[in-house]
């Protein structure tokens, strides 16, 4: 096809799907680990995916069959789902999907249903936020290192700006008021309007909570500047371990005069990580701002949840019973699996970020790089990836300015096979970085640019689904 008869937008490279963080899950593809197939296959653990409560989703499925049956006390309700759902979603679901969201944070505050717009998941509900927020050229400011996906997800279509708000390992990544008003008065010295600061909370990908002092700071930022908050608590459900979460929602109630600043902040949630149901592309944008939600109702229409996954997921998650045993157990599993990772890299001389929540956690390997650089970063990306069979995120594929950290998901595989990859990482330390491994996948698979990636975007697939 020649390229003057596509668009722009189909031609340009700013997708990103040259990135380190996508070029892992490539060579994964190509050569995946299976106990039996590929014993000495590539194990997944750059996906975070949580795949540890399944059987509570399944057992619930099995007592009520209605549910995927399109059956509402034994009626068929097929015709009725089948044909037009307007772009406001149904009632039933909405109210069903406002009071988890309250269940997820300790019921400390509430959710008008009114209030929310369903999305296709949270990558559609940042992009619309970001399309009734800010137009193009404009930017938001983002805590480092942050999830690789933003940049495709905010910026390819909408043409909106990032500007990194550098945190740094020496106070453990946390957002200071130093580094916030940094990368405000960069966007001014380079005429870029800042129209807000987006957040994750949890951090993805440091598997940390946002402290209540630091949101505090953050109302206080936008409220001087007159801008936009996004709050992604896309992994609330998933905090196992102290610190508290603290949603914005529940912040903002402590600031003075917060009744002026609402309409300034906006959440951004989703039933991918908290129930392991990316595939299911349920999101949602809460805000009490009107206007937006009146907007980013209208721009729904562009990515629906269907009328058959509103009609399950309002029966599951009515049934109380369930989700108070759901996101309990489901933390006490989380919990198990992380300090089973950590004491695996503990066993390889590797220490990592304290974390509390997510499904990663943030590795440092800083002592294993050949050069303080990306470029030896890389290196060290390469030999986990094609020697020792492992797919991890380099920390500057999520724009980390300190050479040398690691996303390492643990919540997409068994505890067999995290046991395994310990093993391997183990071996690997211990021989001075040269794999008992030795698969022959380097010479096999294609080069790997830094040119094109290093200060690249994200996959396409991004964390498969948010």
């Amino acid at each position: 096809m020649k390229h003057n008869l596509l668009s722009r937008k189909a031609t340009c490279n700013s997708h990103g799907q040259d990135s380190s963080y996508f070029l892992g899950w490539e060579e994964y593809e190509k050569h995946p680990y299976d106990v039996v197939r590929n014993s000495t296959g590539i194990i997944q653990m750059g996906l975070a995916e949580n795949q540890l409560s399944f059987d509570i989703l399944e057992a619930w499925l099995a007592k009520n069959p209605d549910a995927s049956m399109l059956k509402r006390g034994n009626v068929s309700v097929f015709k009725e789902l089948a044909l037009f759902q307007d772009y406001h979603g149904m009632p039933i679901f909405k109210d069903s999907l406002a009071e988890f969201m309250s269940e997820i944070r300790g019921n400390k505050v509430r959710f008008d249903p009114n209030k929310l717009v369903l999305t296709a998941g949270a990558t559609s509900a940042n992009e619309t936020l970001l399309f009734c927020l800010a137009d193009p050229g404009e930017a938001f400011l983002l805590p480092t290192p942050y999830y690789p996906g933003f940049d495709r997800d905010l910026k390819w279509r909408t043409g909106v700006e990032i500007i990194p708000i550098h945190c740094s390992s020496s106070n453990e990544f946390q957002i200071t008021e130093t580094a916030v008003e940094e990368a405000y008065r960069r966007a001014q010295k380079r005429n870029i309007k800042v129209k807000g600061v987006l957040i994750t909370n949890p951090s993805n990908p440091l598997g940390t909570t946002v402290s209540r002092s630091e949101l505090h700071m953050l109302l206080r930022f936008v409220a001087a500047k007159g801008i936009h908050l996004i709050s992604d608590e896309i992994y609330s459900g998933t905090v196992f371990d102290s610190p508290a979460f603290v949603s914005i929602s529940e912040a903002i109630m402590e600031i003075k005069d917060y009744n002026k600043i609402l309409d300034q902040v906006h959440i951004v949630y989703s039933l991918s990580k908290d129930l392991g149901l990316p595939g299911f592309r349920v999101g949602a944008i809460y805000s009490d701002n009107n206007s937006v939600i009146a907007a980013a109702t209208k721009m729904s229409s562009f990515g629906l949840v269907s009328s058959q996954t509103q009609h399950l997921l309002s029966a599951m998650l009515s049934d109380k019973k369930f989700t108070g045993k759901y996101i309990m157990e489901n933390k006490k599993r989380l919990k198990e699996r992380h300090d089973m990772l950590v004491l695996g890299l503990r066993e390889a001389r590797i220490s990592c970020l304290n974390s509390n929540a997510g499904l990663f956690c943030w590795v440092d390997m800083r002592h294993l790089l050949s050069s303080k650089t990306i470029e030896g970063e890389i290196k060290l990306w390469k030999k986990i990836l094609y020697e020792v069979g492992l797919n991890i995120s380099p920390g500057s594929s999520c724009h980390c300015t300190e050479p040398g950290w690691f996303r390492v998901c643990f919540a997409n595989i068994s505890q067999e096979t995290l046991e395994l990859a310990m093993q391997r990482l183990k071996a690997f330390v211990n021989s001075g970085h040269r794999s008992g491994i030795q698969r022959k996948l380097i010479g096999n698979s294609k080069k790997l640019s830094l040119s094109k990636w290093v200060f690249g975007l994200s996959s396409s697939e991004g964390d498969s689904g948010r």
